[in-house]
């Protein structure tokens, strides 16, 4: 029997798991958890703590000279407890486990905050390098910190990497008396001092752009989305690295090809394309101001002097370019039919319209233009799934459907 307990001891359990805990032979756990039980049930009930010696705790469990054990753990056992370790070495049918409340459930309702979308990790097994990139692109992160990597050293940590775009919060001996909730700025945080057993949580500033990141190589094309100043907490304005690459391939793009990036959000198409284009011209047409700035400052990161971020609304803001051989077309609204053909119209003999859609409507509308002029399009449905390490586990995050159109101008 794994059974997890909180700071309020025997008294915080349910009858039933109080009846287990003193009727038990042995009690196995840490020593600050079985501090939790003051007496012990029974005269002749044994303990045994819980440390390095995990080995002999093992084959204590495989023998039944143990008797009637139970394994006392923080909490939730299997949320980053004992219970896991257990049950793989030796099967999940050989316990019962009785959850308390985690420490890190107690701390994301101490702020009134959700945790379900949220980045957890613990940094007693998770390298803190690997953290701190998965927290730079999360909308909201609770963190197991340790004695060495404390709150104030990773506040410390982010700053550093210019990731200042979070609020956080320390929630300390939670459902204790002197339980504390510090909130404040990172550079606050970073000058604290905190008791060893709490909790961080970081939330993400509304409207704030992801710092692009310096610790990825820089690819010609299929960049990882994360190397690309996007905006936040808005979806769907950077065309993820896996479509990316397939719709820059069907582009077909050549040394001096001129392109069109229609709806250029982030700016990560046209970036790729002015980096395989290299000797041509690409324009990248956004209407968002905001987003038409991000394309500026992504072109100057990637050093890309071939690109021409151009402010405005399709077709008004292409009036005056130069016709391209190729066009890609992202986040098209109503007027999918009517853009696509007069984006089609500019194209060069041979040239390539490729568009990406959202939406089974939108798809529709572009086999419709496609049927009128023709013209037999390629057509891919695509949706794939990111590897995510998640309370030690991997998990497949899946990415919208979207669908991916070319077509191709007959002389």
């Amino acid at each position: 029997m794994i059974i997890g307990i909180g700071v309020e001891g025997l008294e915080g359990l349910t009858e039933q798991a109080q009846r287990l805990v003193l009727s038990a032979d042995l009690l196995v756990g840490a020593e600050s958890t079985l501090a939790l039980i003051s007496e012990p049930g029974r005269a002749e009930q044994q303990r045994i703590e819980a440390g390095d010696n995990l080995e002999e705790i093992i084959e204590l469990l495989e023998s039944t000279a143990a008797g009637r054990v139970v394994v006392l753990a923080s909490g939730d056992p299997l949320f980053y407890g004992f219970a896991r370790y257990l049950c793989e070495r030796l099967g999940k049918e050989r316990f019962e486990v009785v959850p308390h409340v985690s420490t890190m459930q107690l701390a994301f309702a101490r702020v009134k905050e959700s945790w379900d979308e949220a980045y957890l990790s613990n940094l007693a097994t998770r390298p803190l390098e690997v953290v701190l990139e998965r927290i730079r692109i999360a909308e909201k992160v609770g963190l197991f910190t340790t004695d060495q990597l404390t709150p104030a050293h990773v506040a410390r940590a982010l700053l550093h990497r210019g990731i200042d775009y979070f609020h956080g919060y320390v929630c300390e001996n939670l459902g204790s008396p002197d339980e504390r909730v510090t909130q404040g700025a990172l550079e606050e945080i970073a000058g604290m001092d905190f008791a060893p057993l709490n909790c961080m949580i970081l939330l993400r500033k509304p409207s704030v752009p992801d710092r692009p990141s310096d610790k990825i190589g820089q690819r010609l094309f299929g960049n990882p989305d994360e190397v690309f100043l996007q905006t936040k907490p808005k979806r769907g304005l950077l065309t993820p690295a896996e479509v990316r690459a397939w719709a820059l391939a069907e582009l077909d793009l050549g040394p001096e090809s001129i392109v069109w990036d229609v709806g250029a959000g982030s700016g990560a198409v046209s970036i790729e394309a002015a980096q395989v284009a290299s000797k041509g011209k690409v324009f990248a047409i956004e209407m968002d101001p905001e987003d038409h700035q991000i394309i500026q400052a992504n072109a100057e990161k990637f050093g890309v002097t071939n690109l021409t971020a151009v402010l405005g609304s399709a077709p008004e803001a292409w009036q005056n370019l130069p016709d391209p051989d190729c066009i890609f077309i992202g986040g098209l609204g109503r007027q999918v039919e009517r853009l696509i053909d007069l984006a089609y119209q500019r194209l060069q003999p041979e040239g390539r319209l490729v568009v990406n859609l959202g939406s089974i409507e939108g798809l529709a509308a572009v086999n419709r233009f496609a049927q009128e002029i023709n013209c037999e399009p390629n057509v891919w449905m695509m949706q794939h799934s990111r590897g995510v390490l998640q309370l030690e586990r991997i998990r497949f995050e899946a990415s919208n459907p979207t669908f991916l159109v070319s077509l191709i101008r007959r002389s």
